[in-house]
């Protein structure tokens, strides 16, 4: 599409979490690409990781003073109906002072404030749900916006179907081709030719649980002939890092080319927050998902079950690792019939222009407004 010279006001909120952040960054990178005129301002939570990735990204940022509702009861909690009203009050101001022209959220703490004050101002409003179910604040923002931009069926159980458009989650441009770079990502992973290469991912931050059971069974698959890309996470590096001295084993925190790493793999044991499992339908591996059952209405196994209900992915729960997980992997090893079937079954479920479709209507909003 050609670059238009409108000099349109972009406000975007999304946070906590990499898989809030980084589809706010991608709307607004894709934005940027069609409108180089427009301005943007994101909108975060005080404290929170979107505070530095977003200026990494080159945009600029206001946080508020908000967190989530634990399930305890906490001084956090008894602090909240403050945090809100200082919230929507600080909203409104921004909203007052950019004067935006459309408002954009992709879920966390900040969203809900900022996107309330937005649509009540009449501003037009679009969500972006990434996960299978949704949490309670896009839930509540679906009354007041006018597009909800989804990655699964069945959401019309939660949103008015009108304004439902399916679309995907916005993931990393660079994981449309790893097919042609598996020569580059052996070299740069340093790996063998005559072993297959499992990948094991735990989200940025790293999975306890998974850690723990690669420990414990890395003599196991040692004995299947495969070599082992580990991304431990930056909070336990330090705990696991000697495993990195066994044969084939490379630990790393924190992997910063993905694509390399997507591409060298030919089994992948992976969290399923919808970032994740949106870029694993693109990469197309046998996967085995162990969600997080730590995550809001459980939405890591609901993530999950839509790919395994397509026959798409392999699923254990976390508290069945112990038992599961030998018997399950050794199977999958052991059948190239079954790696071929589920590689090709998630494959179909990749929506590889969700970043496009995104902005195709936030762009129909805009020009809507303007008349």
């Amino acid at each position: 599409m050609s670059q238009k010279t409108n000099t349109y006001k972009i406000i975007l909120s999304g946070g906590g979490t990499g898989g809030h952040i980084y589809p706010a960054i991608a709307i607004a990178n894709e934005i940027k690409l069609r409108y180089p005129d427009a301005q943007f301002l994101f909108v975060g939570a005080e404290d929170r990781m979107e505070m530095e990735k977003v200026p990494n990204a080159g945009y600029d940022i206001k946080g508020l003073w908000i967190t989530g509702i634990e399930r305890k009861l906490t001084l956090k909690n008894m602090l909240f109906p403050f945090k809100l009203i200082n919230s929507l009050y600080k909203a409104r101001k921004i909203v007052n002072q950019f004067k935006p022209d459309i408002a954009i959220g992709t879920g966390g703490f900040a969203s809900g404030p900022l996107l309330h004050v937005a649509s009540s101002k009449g501003i037009p409003s679009i969500i972006q749900e990434q996960n299978s179910y949704p949490g309670i604040t896009n839930k509540l923002l679906a009354k007041k916006v006018q597009k909800i931009c989804v990655a699964y069926d069945g959401l019309e159980r939660f949103f008015p179907a009108n304004k439902i458009i399916k679309t995907g989650n916005p993931v990393r441009q660079d994981l449309l081709d790893i097919a042609t770079k598996k020569t580059e990502a052996m070299r740069f992973f340093n790996l063998v030719e005559d072993k297959k290469t499992l990948l094991v991912l735990g989200g940025s931050l790293g999975a306890r649980a998974i850690n723990e059971l690669l420990k414990k069974e890395l003599d196991f698959l040692q004995t299947q002939n495969l070599q082992i890309i580990w991304q431990c996470g930056k909070l336990y590096y330090e705990q696991y890092k000697l495993n990195g001295h066994t044969k084939n084993v490379q630990i790393h925190a924190y992997i910063n080319r993905m694509d390399y790493a997507y591409s060298a793999a030919d089994f992948i044991i992976s969290r399923s927050g919808a970032g994740s499992v949106s870029e694993l339908c693109i990469v197309g591996k046998p996967v085995v998902f162990v969600p997080s059952p730590y995550v809001a209405e459980d939405h890591q196994t609901k993530n999950a079950m839509a790919i395994v209900k397509e026959n798409a992915a392999l699923l254990i729960a976390q508290e069945d690792l112990e038992v599961d997980f030998k018997n399950k992997f050794s199977q999958l090893i052991a059948s190239p019939e079954r790696q071929k079937q589920l590689s090709e079954n998630i494959k179909k479920l990749a929506l590889v222009n969700a970043t496009k479709e995104i902005v195709d209507e936030v762009e129909s909003l805009l020009k809507q407004n303007k008349k």
